[in-house]
């Protein structure tokens, strides 16, 4: 429809109206958390791929999954460092806020410890929700915390997680957000799996809305952790990690809700770096032609096409 006095076109919902709308319904409250309960309360098993930029998030969303998480060790990865707590907060929270500007689907972000104590906790939070967060994930290890399938990992004592959880839950309730808290403990392989499910209980009774026990090491003890925690429960599906990998049906018929894949993206995607480096380095370019996508495809997927349907709105 063009505007009285003018040969612009002027019609509504192009890409960009859609990206302010999108972005405003994340700033909104209860906007991409309410959609991630939505989901949680489907019948069935969320499947949760882990991103580590904008773009591995946007072909997530490209593939039809419906969730995706800001994995810490997947962000420290693309920055060639471990996940040894190397990275700050405010590296975290600007990644994530370049995330859920790239996509419209749910995105928890991992916030490991807080980066502190229980006051920096609360920061955190808020600043996940600020930046679009459906979800945070705290955990209780000992700061510079680690990767939960790695060695040398440490919890805080319960009375220490527990504040630390408080903490976070606190801060959800003070800016009136409704971003989901995901408790997750790592007492399993540090203390005992006992311990584990007493401190996901704790922080079930707190708020938390998703808990997650990580680096169970067997079936039974699977089970035993979706029979005896509450909530909705995550299960980390790490390849070559500590704990079994089922099929998603099988996690569900166990008792989880959530299937975090939190390497398959950072992983495959070194792994499909090096094989075309390998090709150029041999001199063999018509291999990688085969292993790559065409330009056509990638321009659409890093947004070429929306970006001259934009531009076509304002030529007069």
């Amino acid at each position: 429809m063009a505007r009285a006095g003018s040969s612009c076109t002027t019609e509504r919902g192009g890409p960009r109206v859609r990206e302010v709308r999108a972005a405003r319904g994340r700033a909104e409250s209860g906007g991409q958390s309410a959609r991630l309960r939505e989901l949680l309360d489907q019948p069935g098993i969320l499947v949760m791929p882990c991103c580590f930029d904008a773009l591995s998030a946007k072909l997530i969303e490209r593939a039809g999954l419906q969730l995706t998480f800001m994995s810490g060790f997947s962000v420290a990865a693309s920055k060639a460092l471990p996940d040894t707590g190397l990275l700050s907060y405010g590296e975290m929270v600007d990644q994530l806020r370049e995330i859920c500007a790239a996509i419209s689907i749910p995105v928890i972000a991992d916030g490991d410890t807080g980066y502190g104590n229980a006051v920096n906790a609360k920061r955190t939070v808020r600043g996940y929700a600020a930046a679009g967060a459906a979800g945070i994930m705290i955990e209780d290890q000992v700061a510079p915390k680690r990767c939960g399938h790695t060695r040398g990992k440490e919890v805080v004592s319960r009375d220490e997680a527990v504040a630390r959880m408080r903490a976070a839950v606190d801060a959800r309730n003070e800016i009136g957000s409704d971003i989901v808290i995901v408790a997750r403990t790592d007492a399993a392989k540090c203390v005992s799996l006992d311990e584990a499910i007493e401190r996901a209980n704790l922080f079930h009774e707190l708020g938390a809305e998703i808990t997650f026990v990580e680096a169970p090491v067997s079936e039974s003890d699977m089970r035993r952790i979706a029979r005896e925690t509450p909530g909705k429960r995550l299960v980390n599906c790490l390849e070559g990690g500590d704990t079994p990998i089922y099929p998603p049906e099988q996690l569900a018929e166990m008792g989880f809700h959530i299937a975090a894949y939190p390497l398959s993206l950072v992983s495959a995607s070194v792994r499909a770096m090096e094989q075309t480096l390998q090709s150029l380095k041999a001199g063999r370019p018509a291999e990688v032609e085969a292993q790559i996508k065409t330009f056509p495809e990638l321009r659409a997927i890093v947004g070429f096409d929306d970006y001259y349907t934009e531009e076509a709105r304002y030529k007069c």
